[in-house]
């Protein structure tokens, strides 16, 4: 875990940092406004995004401290307006709950950290984590599960996509005591959000490039809760010719997964069985802190971790991993049409874990137990480019090995990722 750790602050204080000026044009004027509030301690930008950050729980606030240490030194023109929100540090209310709310609804675009329920009732059933996903109607939640190489793993070069509803099925928090020692919890399908899953994962699939789409159910047990979902995913897959599909049950899916994972492209499933396939995919390429996640909506896009844990035992001890905090910010920039930066970021991140090079923390001077930071004064500055073509350029990387044996990584714009 300590090399894993190093990759933050490696990327933090390697990735280089162009003008923020020329990159504005990207903005689609739709989303390019400046703000004028925030939170956060960064200094403002005139243009900038005005982007929600909820760090949560356990290492979030770490994670999304790497997160702003590496945007600040690329220049990304983000603004973050920031907000703490918690159920287990005493910074749960409903004032809060409804700041965040507020600041989603008009900025559109949030990154968040890991908000813990507590096991506890508490007289509430609704977590604020199942609170923002309803109020936001983020019914899609996007899990890219992708091999990454320099992690040594199992199976090698996995690509596949899992598409969880997650505004209804089990976590619906409908359970009551119906006699004593009897409780009853309800899970709730309803055939306008299970169209509406399929559509978008068939959508997804056609968008990507994609050729299959399998749906997960239990429909063999529970025949009408998920007998309905089954149904409805089988009736949008006929408006995609084009598109393979396919069914399967839910405990098989977890055993082929395991033994056979190239089967799978795109994955649809209710919420619960989503819940338990991401974990059990993130697990496949290098667990919870490699895999990005997202979450949408008609209107909003939540990026954050694929594989949502916050890891309070590692709390202060600069062991917990950024990777999956830093793709989805990239993937977050590729949202706003900051292809540049988002390429420049995701770039840096995987060719750092492909070298296999990694710094233990002290060498960056990085404590973040005492919250200090050092950069490191020897690092070669990159000359700036601009952005090559749509069709791109091959990555032109350069190491740069120094007198005491550690390793940087140069870089230079690639050009937009294919869709994958």
């Amino acid at each position: 875990m300590a090399a894993l750790s190093s990759v933050r602050w490696l990327t933090r204080a390697l990735v280089a940092a162009p003008s923020p000026g020329a990159w504005r044009g990207l903005a689609t004027s739709a989303v390019s406004r400046s703000a004028s509030r925030g939170q956060a301690e960064d200094v403002k930008v005139e243009g900038a995004f005005p982007v929600t950050m909820v760090p949560g729980d356990g290492v979030g606030p770490e994670l999304m401290h790497a997160v702003k240490e590496v945007f600040k030194a690329a220049s990304v023109p983000v603004e973050f307006e920031e907000h703490y929100l918690s159920e287990v540090q005493n910074m749960a209310s409903e004032e809060k709950l409804e700041q965040v709310l507020t600041s989603m609804k008009e900025n559109k675009v949030a990154l968040i950290g890991k908000i813990h329920t507590p096991m506890e009732y508490k007289g509430d059933l609704t977590s604020y984590d199942m609170r923002l996903r309803r109020k936001l109607d983020l019914f899609a939640n996007v899990v890219h599960v992708k091999s990454l190489s320099g992690y040594k793993t199992r199976h090698n070069n996995l690509d596949l996509v899992i598409i969880r509803e997650q505004t209804e099925g089990e976590y619906s928090s409908l359970e009551h005591e119906s006699a004593k020692g009897v409780i009853e919890c309800l899970k709730i399908i309803t055939r306008t959000k299970s169209q509406r899953i399929a559509k978008f994962a068939f959508d997804y699939a056609t968008k990507k490039g994609r050729n299959k789409v399998t749906a997960v159910h239990k429909a063999n047990i529970m025949k009408l809760g998920d007998g309905l979902f089954l149904q409805c995913c089988e009736e949008i897959a006929e408006l995609y010719p084009k598109i393979k599909f396919e069914t399967m049950i839910i405990d098989n899916c977890c055993m082929q997964l395991v033994q056979n994972p190239y089967q799978f492209d795109v994955l649809v499933m209710p919420n619960l069985y989503g819940n338990i396939i991401d974990n059990l995919a993130a697990g496949l390429v290098g667990g919870a802190g490699v895999v990005p996640g997202e979450s949408y909506s008609a209107e909003y896009a939540v990026f954050e971790m694929g594989a949502r844990h916050p890891f309070a035992q590692a709390v202060g001890r600069n062991i917990a991993n950024p990777t999956a905090m830093l793709l989805s910010a990239s993937n977050m920039l590729r949202h706003l049409n900051l292809e540049y930066h988002s390429n420049m970021i995701a770039d840096a991140v995987k060719k750092v874990i492909k070298v296999g090079k990694l710094l233990p923390v002290v060498a960056v001077g990085a404590d973040t137990r005492h919250g200090r930071l050092q950069h490191h004064n020897r690092l070669h500055p990159v000359r700036h480019r601009p952005p090559a073509p749509l069709w791109g350029l091959e990555p032109p990387y350069s190491l740069q090995p120094h007198e005491d044996h550690t390793t940087y990584i140069s870089l230079q714009y690639s050009g937009p990722e294919k869709s994958s």
